[in-house]
């Protein structure tokens, strides 16, 4: 763990995403889980010196697997984007796993299974603003990596948590996005946020280079996916956009099926979603 700015801290030693916690007189206010519940009492522990109040408030940026599934263990009140909340009413209570290699990060933990979930106490549509004593807290809603993907900003400190609208030399999860909201954040932060400390939910702090490759690569998918479409071609040639894809990318020799195996489910599915069902429509009317 280590401090970016006063009372604000950042953790990426937990499989899965980056942590953030912000030490505020009347409480923490912690953003994302740890995957694994014995992780998350741990980094709750790790907490306990540094807080100042008792109260807990745990903002979920997205409702991916790998930053909610370790919630409930935090024992906290959960706060998320109404759209999340929605996905966590339609889930099973317990955590059984599914038969999708997604490459998603708990597919490759033995000890997630049976983990039950926190469901959000606390929804909001477009904005929300957390007051507990310090600097204030803003919540906003910036959809792309998921309809619910919300931002943790600190104006004060010019920090700002973006969850996976940027993703440090990893491929995207495409299954849950649209391509062109995630664009649109992309370039808001761009353009808006010039001043401020980025944090990627994987992988930390971020540049300006770091927003300009995500920009990019989003760009390179949808134009990859918008040929296909234009050729009215099966979902089975999505497989071609892999290679172009990762060329740029600098992915660990350990983890290079896994991640190459995300971006081939992703591309699959968000080419079955938003593009064949589209094609049928215009050919029924």
């Amino acid at each position: 763990m280590h401090q970016i700015a006063p009372g604000i801290y950042i953790e990426d030693g937990f499989a899965g995403v980056t942590l953030g916690a912000l030490i505020q007189p009347h409480g923490t206010v912690m953003v994302d889980a740890p995957l694994r519940a014995e992780d998350a009492r741990n980094w709750r522990s790790s907490l306990t010196n540094l807080s100042i109040g008792s109260n807990r408030i745990l903002v979920n940026l997205d409702a991916h697997l790998d930053r909610t599934l370790g919630s409930r263990a935090l024992d906290s009140t959960i706060v998320a984007h109404e759209s999340t909340a929605q996905v966590f009413r339609n889930r099973p209570s317990v955590f059984k796993g599914h038969s999708t290699d997604s490459g998603a990060e708990w597919e490759v933990s033995n000890d997630v299974f049976g983990t039950r979930w926190g469901i959000p106490d606390i929804t909001f549509s477009d904005r929300l603003y957390l007051q507990w004593g310090g600097p204030d807290v803003v919540l906003e809603h910036h959809p792309g990596p998921t309809l619910g993907s919300i931002w943790v900003l600190i104006p004060s400190a010019k920090v700002v948590f973006v969850g996976d609208t940027i993703l440090n030399d990893q491929p995207p999860f495409l299954a849950s996005a649209n391509l062109p909201a995630w664009i649109e954040s992309l370039e808001l932060l761009k353009s808006s946020y010039k001043q401020f400390t980025i944090i990627s939910g994987r992988g930390g702090t971020d540049g300006k280079d770091s927003i300009q490759s995500q920009l990019n690569i989003m760009k390179k998918i949808l134009r990859g996916l918008e040929r296909l479409a234009k050729k009215d071609a099966p979902p089975e040639m999505t497989e071609g956009l892999i290679k172009g894809l990762i060329s740029g990318m600098s992915l660990p020799p350990e983890r290079r099926k896994h991640y190459i195996q995300r971006l081939r489910h992703g591309l699959y599915y968000y080419y079955t979603q938003h593009y064949q069902d589209f094609d049928s429509i215009q050919q029924t009317n």
